[in-house]
């Protein structure tokens, strides 16, 4: 029988692990179609194929197409291969040739549509769409991915989606000692990690106080807890938490409670504002069923929801 080994495009000549002993025994190896004539040294070709293939023969090629009948050995592609296809897109959009729109961005006029796209994935995990959250985490992607292009074509700081994944791996394998260097005994349950990464970070960014590296453009109710937890985790005493009879005081000691407690402020309030709106619509559907368009409170009161 003939073996057909298909290369991936993306890998270009690394041959899977699974072909090695049908190349060890093969009578000849030739290159089929899509194999560059510089690879055919690193993967052991004999030639081009020939007219008629003996069994008992590896054809390397990019595609298994016009060997119906021969045993098929794929390259299984890397995980987040299609990163690299997402990248190359970006980068064709952006180049020369590419994208008009995309060719006059920067990194300041793409601020909104990274706003944008992030409460998109939110509401989609909220409303427990599957298909709009893949959706959307493409979409967040790629202002990762454009960012980052942009970001290489800065004359005095450049730096491209390689350096970007490069830091944060560094980050990652620097904060999970306990999972890429052996046992920390700092670690030993999911609040001991959470403590533990705040401990490293810290170290890591030479931070001066607790409440450095707090996004302070956040949502105010996620800024309020934020700082609420790492104040709390620095000791600060409940008493020195902000009282007064302003408004924006008072929302700030709702949110510092709730944070206490143990709750996430933010995700509790925005389900509240969810139930809210859904109210409202089904009270206006049905105003719209008897014919109202405009309702009065007492109009409000009676199509509510009980």
């Amino acid at each position: 029988m003939i073996t057909v080994v298909v290369l991936s495009e993306r890998l270009g000549a690394v041959l899977p692990a699974a072909a090695l002993p049908a190349l060890r025994t093969a009578k000849a190896v030739y290159a089929g179609e899509g194999v560059p004539l510089e690879a055919w040294s690193a993967l052991g070709v004999d030639g081009p194929v020939p007219a008629v293939v003996e069994d008992g023969a590896v054809v390397v090629a990019s595609s298994a197409d016009g060997w119906p009948d021969a045993e098929v050995i794929t390259t299984p592609e890397p995980l987040g291969a299609g990163l690299l296809d997402a990248a190359a897109v970006m980068h064709r959009l952006r180049s020369p040739g590419g994208c008009p729109w995309d060719a006059e961005q920067d990194h300041g006029s793409l601020r909104q549509y990274l706003v944008e796209e992030t409460f998109e994935l939110l509401e989609a995990i909220e409303d427990g769409d599957r298909a709009a959250m893949r959706e959307e985490l493409g979409d967040v992607l790629l202002q990762v991915l454009f960012h980052a292009r942009v970001a290489a074509e800065d004359a005095d700081d450049p730096f491209d989606i390689d350096a970007v994944a490069g830091e944060l791996v560094a980050k990652l394998v620097g904060r999970h000692p306990h999972v890429f260097e052996g046992n920390d005994p700092a670690v030993h349950d999911a609040t001991s990690q959470e403590h533990r990464w705040e401990e490293l970070k810290q170290v890591e960014k030479k931070r001066e106080s607790s409440v450095d590296g707090v996004a302070l453009g956040q949502p105010a109710v996620a800024l309020a807890a934020k700082l609420v937890q790492r104040t709390r985790r620095a000791g600060l005493p409940v008493d020195l938490l902000p009282e007064d009879d302003d408004s924006g005081t008072t929302l700030f000691a709702v949110t510092a409670l709730a944070k206490l407690a143990g709750e996430d402020p933010e995700t509790e309030l925005r389900q509240v504002c969810r139930r809210f709106a859904a109210h409202v619509r089904e009270a206006e559907a049905k105003a719209r069923a008897e014919g109202l368009d405009s309702l009065a409170a007492d109009d409000w009161r009676r199509f509510w929801p009980s």
